[in-house]
């Protein structure tokens, strides 16, 4: 079943929206993959299957509102002691929640069919607005897909520790998984 034209809302009650980070440089077996679950966010959509350019996205994130779910490889397992220094850093170092406690995305250009669409749009994000593409797909009222956010353009500089030995990549995976839930 398709998605029918229409007005949807979406956000955690309805899916999911996941942050994937790898690890890089010379100690980054110490180091963990992360993924990093985004707990209060929301969003509206305005959805064409018949006419992609009349169809809209907005979405707004909490930046304090990042919490770990996983983290693969590694020399030991993640402790909950780990996963509270990550938020913090998250928080604090990466996104500065508390001076930008807000992420932003409008889409500015749709295109594509309901199996594979493309979305332009502006990400703003510790008071840095710059483009960014989303791809994904429509079905069975869902909507899935992943965008790859590279930190330093938004002015971030990607985490690093034991003297920059260990380092997250640039470049983030964020993916969405949600049901699209019409406007009342």
């Amino acid at each position: 079943m398709s998605v029918p034209a229409g007005g949807y809302t979406f956000g955690p009650e309805s899916g999911r929206l996941l942050v994937k980070t790898t690890r890089t440089g010379l100690g980054a077996k110490a180091g963990h993959d992360l993924t990093i679950e985004v707990t209060r966010w929301g969003g509206e959509a305005t959805v064409d299957p018949a006419d992609p350019g009349g169809c809209s996205v907005v979405a707004e994130i909490d930046a304090r509102s990042f919490e770990v779910r996983e983290g693969t490889g590694g020399v030991k397992p993640l402790t909950d002691s780990d996963r509270a220094d990550i938020r913090k850093n998250i928080q604090q170092k990466v996104l500065q929640a508390d001076r930008y406690p807000a992420i932003t995305f409008r889409s500015t250009r749709v295109e594509g069919t309901a199996a594979a669409f493309r979305i332009e749009g502006e990400l703003t994000m510790a008071g840095v607005a710059q483009p960014v593409l989303v791809t994904g797909r429509l079905g069975d009222s869902r909507a899935r897909g992943s965008a790859t956010v590279t930190q330093s353009r938004w002015g971030i500089k990607p985490y690093s520790a034991f003297f920059g030995a260990l380092k997250l990549s640039d470049d983030v995976e964020v993916e969405f998984d949600v049901a699209l839930v019409p406007k009342a």
